[in-house]
C-alpha cells in the first residue's frame, strides 16, 4: 500500500473524530498552531493542551501522581486566584498536588524529516504537594506564593506558544520554497542524507527545527508498518 495514501487516509479518519478531551474542544491559545499543522499534508494533531493549572487529589492510598486515577479538584487554562484553590482544597481527602503544565501537542508525522522540525521537550512546569491525607500542610501565604509562580509560568507559556508558532511557520515556509526551488533529484538526495548524516541540533541556535537525542532514538526505532511518526512537542528551548 502507498504509504502517502495511507497517511492521508489515517489523517482524515483521525481529524473527523469527536474531541474526547475533558474540555471537548481545542484550547483558544493553541487553535492557530493546531490549524497550521493540520493544514500541512505531512502533519496532523491527535491531541493538544495549551497549558493549564490543575489541582489533583490522588487519594488516601495513592503512592504516585497518576492523573487518570486522581480526582480533579480544579483545572483552568487561565491564571487562577487563591480563593478558588482554597475552596477546592477543602474537597481533598488524600494528597493534593498543585501543578502547572505547559503546552503539549501530540503530532503524527509522515516521515522522519518532518518529525525533526517538531520534536521538542520542555521542563517548564511546576508540581507541589499541598495536603497529606486531607490535611493542609502549608500556609495560605505559601499557597498564594505558588499561585503567583504558576500564573507567571502561564503567561510565559503563552509567549512561548507565539514564538513557537512563528518559528514553525517560518520553517515550513522555508521548506516549501526549498521544495519548489530544487530539482527532484537534489531533493531526494537531500532527504536520503538526513537518515545517514544526522547531527545533534542545538535548540539555542535553531529556529523551528529541534530534536533531542531521546526523540531521535524513538523515531529511529518506530514501527516501520506505521504510516506516520508520532512526535510530542513541549516548547521550551526556543
Amino acid at each position: 500500500m502507498d504509504r502517502s495514501a495511507e497517511f492521508r487516509r489515517w489523517k482524515a479518519q483521525c481529524l473527523s473524530k469527536a474531541d474526547l478531551s475533558r474540555k471537548g474542544s481545542v484550547d483558544e491559545d493553541v487553535v492557530e498552531l493546531v490549524q497550521l499543522l493540520n493544514g500541512r499534508e505531512q502533519f496532523f494533531t491527535t491531541s493538544s493542551c495549551a497549558g493549564r493549572i490543575i489541582l489533583l487529589d490522588r487519594g488516601i492510598n495513592g503512592s504516585e501522581v497518576q492523573k487518570q486515577n486522581c480526582c480533579w479538584l480544579l483545572v483552568t487554562h487561565k491564571p487562577c486566584v487563591k480563593d478558588d484553590v482554597i475552596v477546592a482544597l477543602k474537597k481533598a481527602n488524600g494528597d493534593a498536588i498543585l501543578k502547572f503544565e505547559p503546552l503539549v501537542l501530540h503530532v503524527q508525522c509522515r516521515q522522519l524529516q518532518d518529525a525533526q522540525i517538531l520534536a521538542v521537550r520542555s521542563t517548564h512546569g511546576l508540581e507541589v504537594p499541598l495536603t497529606h491525607k486531607g490535611k493542609l500542610m502549608v500556609t495560605e501565604e505559601y499557597i498564594n506564593f505558588l499561585i503567583k509562580i504558576a500564573n507567571q509560568k502561564m503567561e510565559e507559556n503563552k509567549k512561548r506558544i507565539e514564538r513557537f508558532y512563528n518559528c514553525l511557520q517560518h520553517a515550513l515556509e522555508k521548506e516549501t520554497i526549498s521544495m519548489t526551488s530544487y530539482p527532484k533529484e537534489k531533493i531526494k538526495e537531500k532527504n536520503n542524507s538526513s537518515y545517514t548524516h544526522k547531527k545533534k541540533r542545538n535548540p539555542e541556535k535553531a529556529c523551528g527545527k529541534y530534536i533531542t537525542e531521546e526523540n531521535n532514538k524513538e523515531l529511529e526505532n518506530d514501527d516501520h508498518d506505521d504510516p506516520g511518526i508520532s512526535a510530542t512537542i513541549f516548547p521550551e528551548d526556543y
